[in-house]
């Protein structure tokens, strides 16, 4: 089975495509620019533009997949607030083009969105109304609505703070950045006023190999079972590594005033996939000791 995964050079993508070729599938890898990271078999790399048709095409018409998995995205919500129209283009237009060639070559379509879509008062189920609080959440929203409108038997995956094992020439998530801090002997301001459900890359990994293998198609949410703010991983990455966690000061998301508006209690429902796919995600504990 071939599967084409986009943004390969990130990191959840580049997860994602070193689990499926560990799994023995035919992997494709997509992104902008080099491969950051070493090219193996089965992996097979593809430098691509998303949002230009014409190379779409080009990398599509080459591959023509059984599976997509769009993961390529603009995704700091400050950036996307100050330049809009390239939030737009790589957001909603590539997925557009992904789309379109998912359609042409009859391939599977899973895209990954995220809770950003959501406004307050989570944890939120799959069909929960949509209420983006930034421009980020807004174009991932729109993507969504052309997904549905599109793709027949599409796929859409959120997750939610993603963490998990740093890979060579992938930028570190939050936990790895909490243990440099503290190795370091520096003292670290963490948001406790906010409130998410994490997930643990490999989690994800894990629920994407199910709904391809079992040909599922619909939302599902792909996120940790525990609600808890960053302060309180923060505190569990001190306490599995054993650092200091003296180090680390609870203030509210007032302490770091940002351009963009962030919802206090967001995190998603997973008891759709759970049911369905039979996901079992890791504890936060678990998944930082796994990641370490």
């Amino acid at each position: 089975m071939k599967i084409a995964i986009t943004g390969a050079n990130g990191f959840t993508g580049q997860h994602v495509t070193q689990f499926f070729a560990n799994k023995g599938f035919q992997v494709h890898a997509i992104s902008r620019g080099v491969a950051r990271f070493a090219i193996q078999s089965p992996i097979q790399y593809h430098s691509c533009d998303l949002t230009d048709m014409p190379s779409v095409e080009m990398v599509f018409d080459s591959i023509r997949p059984d599976w997509i998995i769009h993961i390529a995205a603009m995704s700091k919500p400050d950036e996307c607030h100050v330049n809009r129209e390239n939030c737009l283009l790589q957001n909603v237009q590539a997925t557009i083009h992904l789309g379109e060639a998912a359609l042409k070559y009859q391939s599977r379509f899973i895209y990954f969105s995220t809770d950003f879509i959501f406004g307050e008062n989570g944890p939120h189920g799959e069909e929960d109304q949509a209420a983006p609080l930034n421009f980020y959440g807004e174009s991932k929203l729109q993507a969504e609505i052309w997904v549905k409108e599109h793709i027949p038997h599409y796929v859409i995956v959120r997750p939610v703070f993603i963490y998990g094992p740093e890979l060579p020439g992938s930028r570190p998530s939050f936990i790895q950045w909490v243990q440099k801090q503290l190795l370091q002997g520096n003292s670290i301001k963490v948001v406790n006023d906010q409130q998410r459900t994490p997930t643990f890359v490999n989690d994800i990994c894990e629920g994407l190999e199910t709904i391809i293998v079992e040909n599922h198609n619909g939302i599902f949410h792909l996120a940790g079972a525990e609600i808890i703010t960053p302060y309180e991983m923060a505190l569990e990455v001190a306490n599995c590594l054993s650092l200091n966690h003296h180090l680390i000061e609870a203030v509210d998301s007032s302490s770091f005033p940002e351009p963009v508006k962030r919802a206090k209690q967001s995190g998603l429902k997973i008891d759709k996939a759970c049911k369905i796919l039979n996901y079992k995600p890791h504890s936060f504990a678990e998944g930082v000791r796994k990641s370490f």
